[in-house]
């Protein structure tokens, strides 16, 4: 290896003005190293002021390392200390001094995140006003003249049989014929009220036959699914609402519908409110994750007390013990078709099965706890004070 490789002047003596620098990464010989000196002593070289070589590159670091056959292990010198910038605290380590704008060290404590509120998930002012909405219409009809509560009831049901078979289509490709369905739920409705269960069940008969020949006049793939929905159609939503019109058909009929109504209107609030407010415990998770056991314990409350209330003061001959057990079963009962409601919304994937109604979603996203609550209040009814 040659002297100018390791910064050593050649022998004439020191570099002139005139003559060649350095080699270009070597360290310069001092005053003190002449030419006979030189040959014996190799200079110390300088490590550059700037933090130690580290990665893959390799551009002159041969100059800033001792090498060579006295050395036989290849140790750099430590990386200078860098001085404090004035800005930052003593406290922080090299790395952090030798950078102008210092980023918080990885392990440093975050602020906690703001408590969220608990959101009800729907418009709230939106979902009050369409009730109270309704209401009024339902009360007005109920009280004024019942033919009139009846088409409501007939109406609502065809809404719910359009949604129910529209989700189907769209999600399931299951066509179960509307237009049996609508005019025989119509008509089971009406018979209920006109000619009681005996109408209900022989308008119930009529509508499945009906719908087993509407669909066959379509192509026969499909057919067994479809006419199977389309009699699942038929009684989960007409002839289970039949039972409000057998219920209206008694001497005080509108005030046991109002008792029903208001059961299960209280049952779902007190569900809401108990579970919203203190929900820890999951119901049925996988079918509702929203609803809780604390949130049942609250319908059973809320439908025990409005049922000894109304069974009192609301319904002729009527005790506050069976207020309690009626506002009991329909706490059960309005959780079952609830969850029922869910269990056909998860299968088909949405949330609701309609938008008409703000804030509430279709009108099967109300009936869901009223239809199978109307005949265990019908037989409850019958049971404790007759069906006249």
């Amino acid at each position: 290896m040659s002297d100018s490789s390791w910064g050593v002047p050649p022998q004439s003596g020191y570099w002139g003005p005139t003559e060649r620098g350095p080699v270009q990464g070597a360290a310069p010989a001092g005053p003190a190293y002449d030419a006979p000196q030189a040959q014996q002593t190799r200079p110390m070289p300088i490590v550059p002021d700037g933090p130690a070589y580290a990665g893959d590159q390799d551009d002159d670091r041969g100059a800033a390392r001792l090498s060579g056959p006295l050395f036989r292990e290849e140790t750099p010198y430590p990386a200078p200390i860098p001085t404090l910038n004035p800005t930052q605290s003593p406290s922080q380590s090299p790395a952090q001094n030798h950078s102008q704008n210092p980023e918080p060290m990885p392990d440093a404590p975050q602020p906690a995140p703001a408590p969220q509120k608990k959101s009800a998930g729907r418009d709230l002012s939106a979902a009050i006003g369409v009730g109270v909405g309704l209401g009024v219409v339902i009360v007005a009809s109920l009280f004024i003249y019942k033919p009139v509560f009846v088409g409501v009831v007939a109406v609502a049901v065809v809404v719910g049989l359009w949604e129910l078979t529209s989700r189907l289509q769209e999600r399931k490709a299951i066509k179960a014929p509307l237009v049996p369905l609508a005019v025989g739920g119509a008509a089971m409705v009406v018979a209920g009220y006109v000619r009681g269960a005996e109408g209900a069940w022989v308008a119930m008969a009529l509508t499945a036959l009906a719908v087993l020949v509407w669909r066959m006049t379509e192509p026969p793939e499909g057919y067994l699914k479809d006419v199977t929905a389309g009699v699942f159609a038929a009684f989960y939503v007409p002839f289970l609402a039949t039972f409000v019109a057998l219920m209206l058909a008694a001497h005080d009929g509108p005030w046991r519908v109002l008792t029903f109504l208001l059961l299960t209107v209280v049952s779902d609030t007190g569900a809401y409110a108990v579970g919203w407010r203190f929900g820890k415990h999951k119901l049925a998770p996988r079918i509702s994750p929203g609803k809780t056991r604390e949130g049942l314990l609250g319908a059973v409350l809320f439908a025990m007390v409005a049922g000894a209330l109304c069974m009192q003061f609301l319904i002729e001959r009527g005790s506050w013990w069976q207020g309690l057990l009626l506002g009991l079963a329909v706490a059960a009962s309005a959780t079952l078709g609830d969850l029922g409601e869910s269990m056909i919304k998860r299968d088909l994937g949405i949330k609701d099965m309609g938008t008409l109604l703000p804030g509430h979603g279709g009108i099967m996203d109300r009936l869901d706890s009223l239809l199978p609550t109307a005949p265990v209040v019908w037989l409850l009814m019958v049971a404790f004070v007759g069906s006249v």
